[in-house]
């Protein structure tokens, strides 16, 4: 027990190195802050605070009205817009921020198109590279969170409470504000919370559209002013507002009590979505198709398009060689991650259920913030207490264990994704009797040989999942794997990357459609378990 307290404990040391950084004595790092206080600081908090309002309330309209419509109303199409919008989870935004930027600028099909019907030879769309082009890419890329956990509100008490208010008189309008909007907003809220987490953690888009927000700002104090501690000072702002974005998300989970239980017995079969027709039906297909469209269908169209013009005009062809060698490199990381991360989750959930000591809980809990943390934040947080601890013990060797290795990219790996594998093992647990473990004990059986012959077979589902979720997040992951990874050891996240940010986009559409293809395995996955529940 105690040495996988100490193992949760190191999942949270990034976070403390980066809370540390205040205490080291630095005048220049300090000076460096200062400056940036007096010219750039204000635009990082700028901009990452109108990129952040504008995704939040993009994504609670989108996402809201999608749920709403799937959920309470019938129209043709319903069944497969239950899943078909989740696809969009699979497409990484900085994936299709490259799709877009070929298809709306200037030489892009669409104002080429545009050009040749009305005779206008200049710009007919503003550069979608900017912050207006860069809130809709998040939008399309991140609702699919606040329809989820919207849907799953309203589907377990929204139809019923529908039903009842007509059967009051309340009319279609009526019941959708006093009766859907009520019930749906701890859900909504939880799922924009989800999403501007994932959008201050983005170092993609921002960078390939030079957006001035705190994570590209922090790579540039580290990077191009050289100063790690400037960097983690700076990056403590970014982590306050995540931990408050983290702490609005849980306040607003633990409201979705009231939704949690489903009428018993006969109800759940008596009550049917709100039937409509006509144009009101047209409304509601359109509502859920465009999501889609935007989303996931015309960003792999483009992607498509642009491999296939690749192909055409490639002098020496694709270079075959070389995607396979950065296909292998990305799913040997994944793979040796997600293992990691599933043998983690499912010796940490096993120590809880046996022996739920607080500091082990607490630790557990502090573990459980890495996934909320951003990428870079855990990369400046992982290198900072490496140089402290090569300053203090040079003999150590702290620095070069954890810079440009393996062992330093899985340490981050770890930080980042182990919570997402803890709650699919502890999901799995939940629905293992109690009973079961005190039988086991009665007969005598060993702690580990509990888990050993009697857990695992019933959890090996829930492993499985916890190994699939990890494996595909790895796949999409791009600023820590950017700064940590060892030499000639590109993956096609970062492949993707330096390709679109040359320029390439061509070349780039082909690791961009292999991450987006392998980011459809737990979408579908997903929609498999919501058809079954």
């Amino acid at each position: 027990m105690r040495v996988i307290t100490v193992l949760t404990l190191l999942l949270a040391l990034p976070v403390f190195g980066v809370i540390g950084s205040w205490a080291v004595p630095s005048t220049d790092s300090h000076a460096v802050l200062w400056h940036q206080l007096q010219t750039v600081l204000p635009s990082y908090a700028g901009t990452s605070f109108l990129l952040s309002l504008g995704v939040a309330v993009g994504v609670a309209a989108v996402g809201g009205v999608t749920a709403a419509a799937v959920s309470l109303f019938e129209f043709p199409g319903r069944r497969v817009f239950e899943w078909a919008l989740l696809l969009p989870l699979a497409m990484p935004a900085y994936v299709m921020a490259y799709a877009y930027t070929d298809f709306l600028q200037y030489s892009g099909p669409l104002q080429t198109g545009l050009r040749a019907l009305t005779g206008w030879e200049g710009r007919l769309l503003p550069d979608v590279r900017s912050l207006g082009g860069a809130v809709p890419m998040f939008i399309f890329c991140l609702y699919p969170y606040a329809y989820l956990l919207t849907r799953t509100a309203l589907a377990e008490r929204g139809v019923h409470l529908m039903e009842a208010a007509r059967l009051l008189g309340a009319g279609t309008v009526r019941r959708v504000r006093q009766v859907a909007l009520p019930l749906a907003r701890p859900a909504l809220a939880a799922g924009v919370a989800l999403a501007l987490m994932e959008t201050l953690a983005d170092y993609g888009v921002g960078a390939y559209f030079g957006l001035n927000t705190f994570t590209t700002g922090i790579y540039k104090a580290w990077l191009s002013m050289d100063d790690r501690v400037a960097a983690a000072q700076l990056a403590t702002v970014l982590l306050a507002v995540i931990a408050a974005l983290l702490w609005m998300e849980r306040r607003a989970q633990q409201r979705l009590r009231f939704t949690s239980a489903r009428p018993g017995g006969r109800n759940g079969h008596e009550a049917r979505p709100v039937p409509l027709v006509g144009a009101q039906a047209a409304v509601a297909w359109c509502v859920c198709a465009l999501p889609v469209l935007l989303g996931f269908v015309l960003p792999v169209l483009v992607l498509l398009n642009l491999l296939w013009g690749e192909v055409q005009h490639a002098e020496f062809g694709l270079p075959w060689a070389r995607f396979a060698a950065w296909s292998w490199i990305s799913f040997k990381l994944a793979g040796l991650a997600a293992l990691l991360a599933a043998a983690l989750a499912l010796a940490l959930a096993f120590a809880l259920r046996v022996g739920p000591r607080p500091g082990l809980r607490l630790a557990a809990r502090v573990a459980s913030l890495g996934y909320a943390v951003p990428g870079a934040v855990i990369s400046v947080g992982i290198l900072l207490p490496a140089g402290w601890l090569q300053a203090w013990w040079p003999a150590s060797g702290a620095s070069a264990l954890v810079t440009g290795t393996v062992f330093g990219l899985m340490y981050a790996y770890l930080v980042r994704f182990s919570a997402v594998a803890l709650q699919s093992v502890e999901a799995g647990y939940a629905r293992i009797p109690p009973t079961l473990d005190e039988s086991a004990r009665m007969l005598g059986t060993p702690r580990w040989k509990l888990l050993r012959s009697v857990h695992l077979p019933l959890l090996h589902r829930s492993a499985l999942a916890a190994a699939l979720l990890v494996f595909v997040d790895v796949m999409k992951e791009l600023p820590a794997t950017y700064l940590l990874r060892p030499f000639n050891s590109d993956t096609l996240a970062v492949v993707a990357y330096q390709l679109a940010k040359d320029e390439r986009l061509g070349e780039a559409a082909l690791p961009s459609l292999a991450i987006v293809l392998v980011g459809l395995l737990p979408v579908l996955l997903l929609s498999r378990a919501m058809r079954e529940r």
